[in-house]
């Protein structure tokens, strides 16, 4: 449960709790749906496809959700922004949760044909369509109850959800692994999509004792709630969004490249076992945990947009070495690889959560974190898998791949150095220090 104090406002413990466990439990889904398009999806699915028509397939129906979340992020920022914060974040876990249960229990092609796959891509709307207004809606519900010093730290908390929710969701799928390839197939990977229900439970729990932070409760005392967030933000901060929506590629475009395609690259190409694979990726998690604290810690020390713009030139350099040590087959080597990368991402991560929430107002907050991330997801995250594996059917070679999340990344590290910081909101303690170092 989520303590208070004795103000009646969360504690950290609290705060930490609900932003935390939420994420954890929507990435958890999420993620579970792409380790399972890369395992099973294209034969329990598109069985009348190639193998790599239907492992194109299968990456196409994980980009639906992709597709989704920047609705999802306007249509619940929206809300967010005009409602509040704790209503939305239950929202979101419902409709996630809920759709990752029914996918668990849903017949395959094999059963009722072309109805598989068209119910598999609506629920994987819904899913997306939740995803995209929870990550905002987690990172708001701690910053804003921090002071400007520690707004990256508080940040992070919603941050650890991502690491997390791959890990969880390779230990599920690494329990069932061991099975054999027909268990695995007709019942092994629906227990993953199963167990999310409880988690769901957990969660709403956990957020229904929330309550939002004083900076926008001042709004709504204020009457000064934005009727329309999206038109407003777009009006007012155009160039922050558009910005902070680029540099959001970089991230998902070197997470989804180990997470999703290399579960079918090093398995196929490489020769990996699949449990092997899944367990070198659970293990790099726990250093970009780490990564994502050191990192919020720096991150409030010497400014968000430096940590970022640091992360953001890593991404560029990696993504080449990281495709030549994996093609070794050296298990080695790929933990090197994947460890390497996972810093790449929580050196971000851990900025992340800070710089947006003070590069938008409070009054569209909400909308414009969350649209900013989902945007760059949908681009760095849904093309990623499909265009990785179009590239190796084209040039049967790494060399491209490696090159487009590179590419990508650069895009990132451009436009991160143009989002400026707002100044602080009215009742809102200034940070000198904090000002100089992001500006």
């Amino acid at each position: 449960m989520a303590a208070t104090t004795d103000t009646g406002r969360p504690s950290t413990k609290g705060i930490f709790a609900a932003s935390f466990i939420g994420t954890s439990i929507e990435w958890y889904d999420y993620y579970i749906f792409g380790t399972a398009a890369a395992l099973a999806f294209g034969s329990l699915f598109f069985p009348a496809s190639s193998s790599f028509a239907g492992t194109l397939a299968a990456f196409a129906t994980f980009a639906v959700g992709f597709l989704a979340r920047p609705i999802g992020a306007a249509v619940i920022g929206h809300f967010g922004d005009r409602v509040g914060r704790k209503s939305m974040l239950i929202l979101t876990l419902v409709l996630t949760g809920g759709a990752t249960f029914l996918i668990g229990v849903l017949p395959t092609y094999a059963a009722i044909g072309i109805g598989a796959p068209l119910l598999l891509v609506a629920l994987r709307i819904a899913q997306g369509f939740g995803v995209g207004g929870e990550w905002g809606g987690a990172i708001l519900i701690a910053t804003e109850h921090a002071s400007p010093r520690r707004r990256a730290v508080y940040g992070s908390f919603a941050q650890f959800g991502v690491p997390m929710g791959v890990l969880t969701s390779n230990l599920a799928f690494l329990a069932v692994s061991g099975m054999s390839d027909d268990a695995f197939l007709s019942y092994g990977w629906r227990i993953p999509f199963l167990l999310s229900l409880l988690l769901v439970i957990l969660g709403i729990v956990v957020r229904s004792r929330l309550r939002d932070a004083p900076e926008f409760e001042r709004v709504k005392q204020r009457n000064a709630v934005s009727k329309v967030p999206f038109a407003e933000l777009a009006r007012r901060q155009p160039r922050n969004l558009t910005l902070a929506s680029l540099a959001s590629i970089a991230p998902p475009a070197v997470g989804y490249t180990v997470i999703v395609y290399m579960l079918t690259y090093g398995t196929t190409v490489v020769g990996f076992p699949r449990g092997t694979l899944l367990t070198l990726i659970l293990i790099s998690t726990v250093v970009w945990i780490g990564t994502i604290i050191a990192s919020a810690a720096l991150s409030d020390r010497y400014g968000s947009k430096r940590l970022y713009i640091i992360g953001a030139l890593t991404a560029v350099l990696w993504p080449l070495p990281m495709f030549g040590l994996v093609n070794t087959g050296s298990e080695g080597l790929a933990l090197l690889a994947f460890t390497v990368a996972a810093i790449v991402q929580g050196i971000m991560a851990g900025a992340q959560g800070g710089l947006f929430t003070e590069i938008f107002d409070v009054r569209f907050r909400y909308s414009g974190i969350s649209i900013a991330y989902q945007l760059g997801g949908m681009i760095g995250g849904a093309l990623t898998p499909i265009v990785a594996t179009i590239l190796f059917e084209s040039y049967r070679s790494s060399t491209a791949i490696a090159l487009y999340v590179a590419g990508l990344s650069l895009v990132s590290l451009v436009s991160v150095f143009g989002v400026r910081k707002i100044a602080p909101a009215e009742g809102e303690p200034s940070d000198v220090s904090d000002v100089r170092t992001n500006t």
